[in-house]
């Protein structure tokens, strides 16, 4: 049986991380480009906030580069990657930035306007509409001004490894 605790200061950031790891989430790179030129992050803390108008929410860690890039651009892609798409994750979460001088080298991609949109991942290409700080990170919310869908299932996470959609 769990507890529920009723004093918020007695959870420590170990157990509050033991326990998202217990939430599958899909796992999305966010990229930007603009004046901060391209810049990318695997994340995933993303949701729907509003469908009218199309609105998505990201978050970022505030002291992130892609935090400060995604403010000077004021713009942001959310790119839903599928499952064939963990090189990717892999890629713009930072495990390849000692080998690898640019996240973006060797990455199918195309610049559209001022987003940065992958091939084959689900873009959503946002406005910055507002920022708001909590704790540690920075939630941006978009405006959605354009979508491309894909049609494969999406890459998760959960339990600290990438998986994929189990079929019943």
């Amino acid at each position: 049986m769990s507890m529920i605790q009723s004093d918020l200061d007695i959870v420590s950031r170990d157990l509050f991380i033991k326990g998202m790891r217990q939430v599958a989430n899909s796992v999305a790179v966010v990229t930007t480009t603009g004046d901060a030129k391209h810049n990318g992050a695997t994340v995933s803390a993303f949701s729907s906030v509003s469908a009218d108008p199309p609105q998505l929410l990201v978050c970022l860690r505030s002291a992130s580069q892609i935090a400060a890039a995604v403010t000077a651009n004021g713009t942001f892609c959310l790119n839903v990657l599928s499952h064939h798409h963990q090189h990717l994750a892999e890629r713009f979460s930072g495990v390849h930035d000692s080998v690898v001088e640019n996240r973006f080298d060797g990455i199918d991609f195309h610049a559209e306007d001022t987003w940065v949109v992958f091939a084959g991942a689900t873009s959503f290409c946002c406005i910055v509409a507002d920022r708001i700080i909590a704790g540690t990170h920075t939630i941006f919310i978009g405006h959605v001004q354009r979508l491309r869908t894909a049609n494969d299932e999406p890459l998760t996470y959960f339990q600290g490894n990438y998986r994929n959609l189990a079929k019943v």
